[in-house]
C-alpha cells in the first residue's frame, strides 16, 4: 500500500475539499491505476471510497546550476469517501 500511496497532500486547497466534500488528495505512484488507489485508501484508513480522479502534474522547467532541465512529473488522486467516513491525518 505504501508503494502506491506516496503520501497525503496537506494544502489548504485540499483541507477545504475534505472539510465540503470528503474528498482528500495524494500522491500516488505514476503507473497506479484508480482500482488500485481506492484498494489502497481502503485498506490503510478503514473508509469506503466513492470515487477517484486522478490527475498528471507536469514537472515545471528549472535552471540547475545554468544548465536548462526539468523537475520530474507526478501523479495526484482525489479521492471521495461515503458518507459517514473520514480521514484525520493529524491521529488526535
Amino acid at each position: 500500500m505504501t508503494k502506491i500511496l506516496v503520501s497525503p497532500r496537506v494544502t489548504e486547497k485540499s483541507t477545504m475539499l475534505g472539510d465540503k466534500h470528503r474528498q482528500f488528495v495524494f500522491r500516488v505512484a505514476t503507473d497506479a491505476t484508480k482500482p488500485d488507489i481506492k484498494e489502497a485508501v481502503e485498506q490503510m484508513f478503514e473508509v469506503k471510497v466513492d470515487s477517484v480522479r486522478v490527475c498528471n502534474v507536469k514537472g515545471k522547467r528549472k535552471i540547475f546550476k545554468n544548465a536548462p532541465g526539468f523537475r520530474q512529473g507526478w501523479k495526484k488522486a482525489y479521492v471521495r469517501l461515503m458518507p459517514g467516513f473520514d480521514i484525520n491525518f493529524v491521529g488526535t
